[in-house]
């Protein structure tokens, strides 16, 4: 049996060690802060920026890796500086952990339209899939190109470029997925 709590354990104290590497003064901040698991101030910038981290952790590094993204992911970046890390923890030492530093919006997005592509595709039989987006559970594939991108946090979100599959955005323009209600890329998705 999985401690999950470990597990997430595992997953912060690993971003704050990746962070502190990487130039920030990471903190952990207490159970009850929503949205936000780490506060962390860059030291290796002069403008000192902040930002907000949000971790998951999922045990496995491999391709079926996946991560359960629910309702408390699925908010919009408020702050310019709101950032996921998604953790893949090997199951044995001495394999060594995964991260990959991805924008709140992007990660918002890439739930949706994996999950609503899923839930949607056309000749899977009527009623088969119901699940609704707050249970999404989206595979490591979608964020690969995300891996190990701690620079990314040195500019504010929106600057940072989209680095989701291509497949993604196609389906993002189909009436069938598209992107979440409350979305900023609505009406002006980036170029991916």
């Amino acid at each position: 049996m999985v401690d999950h709590k470990l597990t997430k354990s595992v997953g912060e104290h690993w971003t704050c060690s990746m962070l502190a590497r990487a130039g920030w003064s990471p903190a952990l901040t207490r159970d009850g802060i929503a949205r936000t698991d780490i506060l962390a101030v860059a030291t290796h910038l002069e403008t000192r920026p902040a930002i907000e981290i949000q971790v998951k952790t999922a045990t496995g590094s491999g391709p079926n890796t996946n991560w359960a993204l629910g309702k408390n992911t699925q908010d919009v970046d408020r702050s310019g500086r709101e950032w996921f890390v998604l953790v893949a923890v090997p199951p044995r030492l001495p394999a060594p952990a995964r991260s990959f530093v991805v924008p709140r919006n992007h990660l918002v997005a890439a739930v949706w339209i994996d999950h609503m592509n899923w839930l949607t595709m056309p000749g899977v039989p009527s009623g088969t899939r119901n699940a609704p987006v707050e249970q999404a559970r989206v595979p490591l594939s979608v964020f690969e190109a995300y891996e190990d991108r701690w620079d990314l946090l040195d500019e504010q979100t929106h600057s940072a470029p989209v680095l989701l599959p291509s497949w993604l955005r196609e389906r993002s323009s189909e009436p069938r997925v598209g992107l979440p209600p409350a979305h900023p890329w609505n009406g002006s998705p980036p170029n991916w």
